[in-house]
C-alpha cells in the first residue's frame, strides 16, 4: 500500500467520523435553527475538500485542523455555544462568569483559516517574504472574522429575538471585539507553532506532484 493509499484511507475514515458526529449532533439539538447555522460551514467545506482533492490536496496538518474545527462547530451547534458542557468546566476551573466555549470557537476560526490561507499563499507563490506572508494571513483571518460577525448581525436583523442563541453574546457588550481578537490570537498561534511543520508537508506534496 502506497503512502497515497494510506492517506486516502485516513481521509475517508475522518470524513465518516465527521458525518457520524454531524448526525449525532443534529438528533436533538437545543435549537434546530442554531444547529443548522453553526454546522453550515461543515456542510459546505467537506464536499469542497473532496471535490478538489485530486487537483489541490491539502497538507495533513491542515486536514487535522479542519477536522478539529468541525468538531468544535458541531458541539456548539448541538448545545449552542453558551451551553456547551466543556465550556462550563472551563468557567469553573478559571473562575469565569460566562461560558467561554464561544471564545474557543473563534480561536479556531482564526487558527485553521490561518493555516489554509498560508498554504494557498505559499503554494501559489503569491507572496514573497515571511513578514509580508504573516501580515497577509492575519489580514485574511480578520476579514473572515469580520464577515462572520456581519453574518451574525444580519441574522439578528432577520430573526430578531430568535437569533439570540446563534449570537451567543451572553450579555457581553464587547463580544464582537473579543471574538475578533480571539481569531487574531488563533492566527498568530497557528503561525508560531505549526509553520515549520506545514512548510515540510508542503514540500512533500510538491515532490509527490512532481513525480506524478
Amino acid at each position: 500500500m502506497t503512502a497515497h493509499d494510506v492517506r486516502m484511507r485516513w481521509l475517508f475514515v475522518a470524513s465518516a467520523v465527521l458525518l457520524g458526529l454531524l448526525v449525532i449532533s443534529g438528533l436533538h439539538p437545543y435549537d434546530r435553527a442554531t444547529w443548522l447555522l453553526e454546522v453550515a460551514p461543515v456542510l459546505i467545506v467537506l464536499p469542497i475538500l473532496w471535490a478538489t482533492y485530486r487537483r489541490f490536496p491539502l497538507t495533513t496538518v491542515l486536514y487535522v485542523g479542519i477536522f478539529l474545527h468541525a468538531i468544535v462547530l458541531m458541539a456548539g451547534g448541538a448545545y449552542t455555544y453558551a451551553r456547551v458542557p466543556l465550556g462550563f468546566e472551563f468557567a469553573e476551573w478559571f473562575g469565569l462568569a460566562r461560558n467561554p466555549y464561544d471564545r474557543l470557537g473563534h480561536f479556531f476560526q482564526g487558527f485553521v483559516p490561518a493555516l489554509a490561507a498560508r498554504e494557498i499563499l505559499i503554494r501559489g507563490s503569491y507572496v514573497n517574504g515571511h513578514r509580508m506572508l504573516a501580515f497577509l494571513i492575519c489580514c485574511v483571518v480578520l476579514a473572515i472574522s469580520a464577515s462572520y460577525e456581519l453574518i451574525e448581525w444580519w441574522t439578528a436583523l432577520a430573526f430578531g429575538q430568535g437569533a439570540v442563541e446563534f449570537l451567543g453574546t451572553q450579555g457581553d457588550p464587547w463580544d464582537t471585539q473579543a471574538d475578533m481578537f480571539m481569531a487574531l490570537l488563533g492566527a498568530i498561534a497557528a503561525q508560531a507553532t505549526l509553520a515549520q511543520l506545514q512548510d515540510r508537508q508542503i514540500e512533500r506534496l510538491a515532490r509527490f506532484a512532481h513525480r506524478g
